[in-house]
């Protein structure tokens, strides 16, 4: 058994459950547990800090290793009344990503490192990010992930997929373990809008465990569903949020909301905001109301440990395996944090002094909903800092904040790319207004194609503009590093030349292949038509002149003294060291200058 990557499988064909192809997908670890999909039902994986009866409810934590639920969580039950499969289990952020201040998403010690669904070397954001990978890499169509700030928006909006958090108290939090009772919130990931919003019908309501539930107003809406297509946004009123002003890259994907919006009726509406987000305030009330309701969580359960400190005692007891990359620093700020009645009453008042502020800005501008990008690029996995050392703060913005600490429906759609990698359009409301906010987004997702290449596990990181059409006279770099020179191999017509290697030859205009990891072939054929190529700093790169982007690292130095042994022995690499194999070529050569 696998110190930090546990999958237990259950044999469920008898019962026209289908194990196979949908479990080979999981190729980024998304998933702790598979059941099976089913042919007949809607397949739905759920993050494992949702009780399901008879399984292992972890958090992430090999702390609660012995934690098998004795039933479903509120909404667990509900999917399966729904007659929805639950087929498996997600991978998450430890502890909700609440254990240390230097963490990495999608790491847990239970059940290891969840992988960007595009390049396994990159973070897919948290907490939610086994159930948001799950669904971006095909292996379902919708999962649930919860959120306390952030941790379905992120996730979501990183690996180009639909997330919603609703209002808090919307959707039952009964047999979640819980972060914050002020934040927390379970919410649909999916493929589509209107596939979240029919999961919402389905998990949303009163629940008598739940206190946060009996504010749902009596007359709310649940059709969540009803009416997506036909839905408009002519005379809606919008605030464009501008998260990070300074910030060149967003600028340009701003204008295009601004555009969009203004070309279908919408009416932009320019805000005095001048909120300023209660980081230490909302920081403390969170780490207050954790000890407290881990605790009443842990009452309950079947695991053998009871309080927070038998947590912190265990993962010191047990530091090699649980604490390889960071510690607990926030688990035990949690203990000291929860003797403060004062300080914790203070940070309340602040808080909804905030969000007294969000509502009157909704109410003075009469806006419909708040629109902005969710969140900045992927970044790279760094166990020597965490996620707060490894995000590019260049690229780094976000919107979403406000919506946690005020308990607001936040939706997000995939919508932009950086670095070819998603960035999500977030759509925010006032409370209460999730149906809206889902038709809004419904409006907007149909106004927009976005295609991540999902079957690819490519690795854009740079952008070549050309000012010359591919003379190999005029290039100009940006998102690269600003000392790296990038020279063009081309030709006009197929030459085939001797001595490759050292005359600096390579390149191909179709290839289909297969890629091998792992000593398995994951049957990804993909056709790349009238590609250039670009020599970098001594290295070969493929160049895609379709959308100007450098997949990095595709070396091409595969090349013998002889052109048709070149041609013969050509061998790919994909971005993760795998060999490329079954490789059908047609080869043309291009050469330099």
């Amino acid at each position: 058994m696998e110190t930090y990557r546990r999958k237990y499988i259950l044999f469920l064909v008898a019962f026209g459950v289908s194990l196979g192809a949908d479990f080979e997908k999981d190729r980024n670890n998304s998933l702790i547990e598979f059941y099976g999909n089913s042919k007949s039902k809607i397949n739905i994986v759920i993050k494992d800090n949702i009780d399901i009866e008879g399984k292992i409810t972890s958090a992430g934590s090999l702390a609660l290793e012995d934690n098998i639920a004795s039933k479903n969580a509120f909404i667990v039950q509900k999917l399966i009344d729904a007659n929805f499969n639950i087929a498996g289990k997600t991978n998450l952020s430890e502890w909700a990503n609440f254990r240390s201040e230097d963490s990495v998403s999608g790491w847990s010690s239970y059940g290891g490192q969840t992988k960007h669904f595009l390049n396994k070397e990159y973070n897919p954001c948290g907490s939610s990010s086994g159930s948001a990978v799950a669904v971006a890499s095909g292996i379902v169509d919708i999962a649930i992930g919860t959120e306390t700030n952030g941790s379905i928006s992120c996730p979501s909006s990183v690996n180009g997929i639909v997330g919603f958090k609703p209002t808090v108290g919307l959707v039952s939090r009964t047999g979640i373990v819980p972060i914050s009772s002020s934040q927390d919130t379970a919410g649909p990931m999916g493929i589509s809008v209107d596939l979240v919003a029919k999961t919402l019908e389905v998990i949303a309501g009163y629940d008598p465990l739940d206190a946060s539930t009996h504010s749902i107003p009596m007359n709310l809406d649940f059709n969540f569903s009803k009416d997506l297509i036909s839905t408009s946004i002519e005379g809606k009123r919008f605030a464009i949020l501008q998260s990070n002003t300074s910030n060149e890259l967003m600028k340009p994907l701003l204008d295009e909301i601004k555009l969009l919006l203004s070309n279908n009726g919408a009416i932009l509406v320019e805000i005095e905001d001048t909120r300023e987000y209660p980081g230490e305030d909302e920081y403390f009330l969170l780490k207050y109301e954790f000890k407290e309701g881990l605790e009443k969580y842990l009452s309950s359960a079947t695991g053998k440990k009871k309080y927070l400190q038998e947590i912190i005692d265990f993962n010191k007891k047990n530091q090699k395996r649980v604490m390889p990359y960071f510690g607990q620093d926030i688990l035990i700020a949690s203990l000291e944090a929860s003797k403060d009645e004062e300080r914790y009453q203070r940070s309340i008042k602040k808080t909804k002094e905030v969000k007294d502020q969000t509502l009157n800005i909704f109410n003075k501008y009469n806006l419909d909903a708040m629109i902005g990008l969710t969140r900045g690029p992927a970044w790279k996995i760094n166990y020597e800092g965490g996620d707060s050392k490894a995000i590019d703060r260049s690229k780094s913005f976000g919107n979403g904040g406000f919506a946690a600490i005020s308990g607001l429906p936040h939706l997000t759609i995939p919508f932009f790319t950086i670095d070819n990698f998603p960035i999500g359009l977030s759509i925010i409301g006032s409370p209460w207004s999730d149906k809206k906010v889902l038709e809004i987004g419904a409006f907007l997702e149909g106004k927009k194609e976005v295609n991540f290449n999902y079957g690819i596990s490519s690795n854009g990181l740079c952008k070549v503009y050309r000012d010359d059409a591919l003379t190999g006279m005029y290039f100009r770099v940006s998102d690269c590093v600003d000392d790296v020179e990038f020279s063009p191999i081309y030709k006009t017509r197929a030459v085939y030349p001797r001595r490759a290697i050292s005359r600096n030859i390579m390149g191909y205009s179709i290839v289909m292949f297969d890629i091998e990891e792992n000593g398995k072939t994951s049957n990804h054929k993909i056709t790349a038509e009238k590609c250039f190529n670009i020599k970098a700093n001594g290295s070969y790169y493929w160049y895609e002149a379709s959308d100007e982007t450098v997949y990095m690292p595709i070396d091409c130095n595969y090349f013998n003294d002889s052109s048709i042994l070149a041609a013969r022995s050509l061998k790919y690499e994909n971005n993760f060291g795998g060999i490329i194999r079954e490789v059908e070529h047609k080869f043309t050569y291009l050469l330099e200058n």
